[in-house]
């Protein structure tokens, strides 16, 4: 069994997630007391987020890449990490590694066309929501990305930040992204990502009227089948 990599923190309640999908698939797929290889770095979260707020991406990809190299030393056959916003920060993830880097973005881009969507809708940070990272990963896969209006950007940032990261889990929170991709839907969306890894501790599938995929889980799934291979 290969060792996974993962670049946690951001935040700890979804590096946990992570950490229960992959060990959870692992036992699923091999039985008895299995469960994966893995080696977790966490960052705080509190520097990391100054970093965002202040636009610093340059100071928060050396912060990653650190972490990442700290894994390749600790044996880490590849690496991956656990959030999707900072994943604006990739590239220079990779350049200081020589072990790969899985892309999250990729994953779950590869679901959304194997589904036979090419339309979707995402949810998630407004860094994630408004910045061109994601949106041209998806492009180059042939999935168009949609956004919810600039005020419904707001709402789910803010729950994210103010609720979801801090392990506050509100029924109107939930109401709230009910509404915004029952809107989504409308607009012509055949799918929705839950582009955050906070995002599933407050709603699933059932909450939304098109087919979920669920960025930390088909980052987990991949990361297990790299592990198995």
């Amino acid at each position: 069994m290969r060792t996974i990599g993962l670049i946690g923190g951001m935040s700890w309640e979804s590096s946990a997630e992570y950490y229960r999908l992959i060990n959870e698939d692992v036992r699923a797929r091999l039985g008895g007391q299995h469960n994966a290889h893995s080696i977790m770095v966490t960052v705080d979260f509190a520097e990391i987020e100054d970093m965002q707020r202040a636009g610093d991406w340059e100071a928060a990809g050396e912060r990653l890449a650190r972490a990442a190299a700290t894994l390749e030393r600790a044996g880490a056959d590849y690496i991956a990490l656990c959030t999707n916003t900072m994943h604006v920060v990739a590239d220079q993830l990779e350049s200081a590694v020589a072990v790969p880097f899985i892309h999250l973005v990729d994953a779950t881009a590869e679901s959304v066309r194997a589904a036979g969507l090419t339309r979707i809708g995402l949810l998630a940070t407004r860094f994630t929501m408004e910045m061109d990272f994601y949106r041209e990963r998806m492009a180059a896969h042939g999935v168009e990305v949609v956004v919810p209006i600039e005020a419904d950007r707001t709402r789910i940032h803010d729950i994210i930040y103010n609720e979801l990261t801090l392990g506050v889990l509100r029924d109107e929170s939930r109401e709230e992204y009910r509404r915004v991709m029952a809107d989504l839907a409308e607009r012509g969306c055949q799918g929705m990502i839950y582009g955050c890894t906070e995002i599933t501790l407050l709603v699933d599938a059932t909450d939304s009227p098109v087919p979920v995929f669920d960025s930390t889980r088909l980052h987990a799934e991949r990361l297990v089948d790299l592990a198995l291979a």
